[in-house]
C-alpha cells in the first residue's frame, strides 16, 4: 500500500517558496545520464572529446603546487588569477574588462539566481524571449515576477514588441536575452537587433542580462558583436567555461559595474561562502597554456559540427519536404516545424518512462501548454543519420514547432528553415516563441 506522508511545515514556508519548482534541468540531465538512453535532449556538452590526459595532468599540478590553497575556503569574488582568465576568454569575443568587475560563480546559473535576489521584487515585471532558457526561468520565478515575453523571429528578439510594451507603460525591471545560439530557439540576434535593443535599454534605463554560454561554439560565419560591448555600462555579461570546458567544474561569471558586482559578491557570500578553490584553480591553470585550450575547444566545436551535419542530413533524409528546420551556423540547438496536428508531448510520453530509450526535454516556458523534448545525449552520428532518435515523429503539410538538438550526443555505451543551432527536441508549441504568461 502506498505511504502519504503530510508536510507539518507547510503553513510555514514562505509565500516566495510557490514560484519554485522542481529542477526539469536536473531531471533531464539524470535521466539522459543513463546508459541506454538516446538523448539529443538538453545541452549536455561532450566532455568525453576533453584529452583526459591533459585535465589529469593540470589536476595533478594544482593539487602539488596549490594543494593548501586548493583545498581551503576562498574569497566571495573568486581567485584573482581565474578572473583574470575569465577577462581572456571574453577578449575573444570583443568585451573589454577589468577583473576587478568580475564576479566568480557557481556555473552562470548561479549568477543568474543572484542576480535575481539582487533585482527582482515580488510583482517586478522582467522581459524574456519566447521561448527562454528553462534555467533562468527557473531562477527568476523563484524571487516572483511578472514576466514580460518577447516572441523571436529569424533576427532574434523583435526589439519593437518590447518598445510598444514600454510605450503602452510597461517597466520591466530588467531583459533577459541569450542573444548567440540562444537556448532553445537556437535564434542568434542580427546586429540590427542588437543596435536597437542596446539603444532603447539605454535610453529607457533598462539592464540588459546578456547569457553568452555558446559564443565561443562557432562553426562557421563572422561573430556579432557581443551587447556587452555596444553598452558596457547597461549590459550585465554573463560568461561560463560549461561548455567550452567542463561542467563538471562549475565556474562562471559575471561582469557588471562596481555597484552590480558589490552586490552580488555580498549574495553570493550569504549563498555558499565562496565557490570552489579546487576548481577554480584548475580552470585556471587549464586556461594558463594557450595551445591547450584552443587545441581542445577546436576539437569540441569539429565534435559539434559534425554532429550538426549529421543531424540536418538525418532531417533531410527522413523528415517530409513540408517540414521546415534551421540552419545552425554553431553552439547546440536546432530548432524544428512539425505537423500542427501532431501531439508531440504525447508521442514522447511512452518514450520517457523508466526503462525507455527517449527523454523527455523540460519546458522552456512555464505555462500548461508549456512545450515538453526528447532527446538522445547518447546519440553518435551513426545513430543520428540511421533515423533511430527521429522516428515516430509525423509527417503532414501542416506544421508545428520543436527544437531537436544532437550536437551534443555521447559514444555509444551499451544498446541502447529559422533561428540557429541545438542539443535538444522540445515539443510543438502553437508559434515557435510561444512562451511565459504575458
Amino acid at each position: 500500500m502506498a505511504e502519504f506522508s503530510i508536510d507539518r511545515f507547510v503553513d510555514r514556508y514562505a509565500e516566495r517558496t510557490s514560484g519554485m519548482s522542481a529542477s526539469e534541468v536536473r531531471a533531464l540531465f539524470a535521466v539522459a545520464a543513463r546508459p541506454e538512453v538516446v538523448s539529443l535532449a538538453g545541452g549536455m556538452p561532450y566532455v568525453e572529446a576533453l584529452p583526459a590526459r591533459a585535465v589529469l595532468e593540470v589536476a595533478t599540478q594544482v593539487l602539488g603546487e596549490l594543494g593548501p590553497t586548493a583545498l581551503q575556503y576562498g574569497g566571495g569574488q573568486g581567485q584573482l588569477a581565474l578572473r583574470d582568465r575569465a577577462v581572456m576568454l571574453m577578449a575573444e569575443e570583443g568585451v573589454d574588462a577589468d577583473p576587478a568587475d568580475v564576479v566568480i560563480t557557481t556555473g552562470a546559473q548561479q549568477a543568474l539566481d543572484l542576480l535575481g535576489k539582487i533585482f527582482i521584487d515580488p510583482g517586478d515585471m522582467i522581459a524574456v524571449e519566447a521561448p527562454a532558457y528553462v534555467g533562468a526561468l527557473t531562477a527568476f520565478a523563484a524571487y516572483q515576477p511578472r514576466f514580460l515575453t518577447i516572441e523571436l523571429d529569424d533576427e532574434g528578439m523583435i526589439v519593437e514588441q518590447l518598445e510598444r510594451a514600454i510605450v503602452r507603460g510597461e517597466r520591466p525591471t530588467f531583459v533577459y536575452t541569450v542573444p548567440n545560439f540562444g537556448n532553445p530557439a537556437g535564434v542568434t540576434m542580427s546586429g540590427r537587433r542588437r543596435d536597437q535593443l542596446v539603444a532603447l535599454c539605454r535610453e529607457t534605463g533598462i539592464p540588459i542580462i546578456e547569457d553568452n554560454p555558446y559564443g565561443l561554439l562557432r562553426f562557421e560565419g563572422e561573430p556579432l558583436p557581443c551587447l556587452r560591448s555596444l553598452d558596457p555600462r547597461n549590459v550585465i555579461y554573463l560568461g561560463t567555461v560549461s561548455k567550452t570546458f567542463s561542467p563538471g567544474v562549475r565556474v562562471g561569471w559575471a561582469l557588471a559595474d562596481p555597484s552590480v558586482i558589490q552586490r552580488l559578491v555580498l549574495a553570493k557570500e550569504a549563498a555558499d561562502l565562496c565557490g570552489s578553490n579546487l576548481t577554480m584553480l584548475l580552470t585556471e591553470r587549464w586556461f594558463s597554456d594557450d595551445d591547450r585550450w584552443r587545441t581542445a575547444l577546436a576539437g569540441l566545436v569539429d565534435t559539434y559540427r559534425s554532429r550538426r551535419d549529421a543531424m540536418l542530413g538525418a532531417l533531410d533524409e527522413h523528415f517530409p519536404s513540408t517540414a521546415a528546420w534551421t540552419h545552425p551556423s554553431g553552439g547546440f540547438y536546432v530548432w524544428v516545424t512539425l505537423p500542427d496536428w501532431s501531439d508531440t508531448t504525447a508521442m514522447l510520453r511512452p518514450r520517457s518512462s523508466v526503462g525507455s530509450r527517449t527523454s523527455r526535454e523540460p519546458p522552456s516556458i512555464p505555462t500548461a501548454e508549456a512545450a515538453t523534448g526528447c532527446g538522445w545525449p547518447t546519440a553518435t552520428p551513426r545513430k543520428i543519420g540511421s533515423g533511430r532518435a527521429l522516428r515516430g515523429w509525423p509527417r503532414s503539410s501542416r506544421t508545428r514547432n520543436a527544437s531537436i538538438g544532437a550536437f551534443t550526443d555521447h559514444e555509444d555505451r551499451g544498446p541502447g528553415g529559422r533561428p540557429n543551432a541545438g542539443a535538444r527536441c522540445v515539443a510543438p508549441q502553437r508559434s515557435p516563441y510561444d512562451a511565459l504568461t504575458r
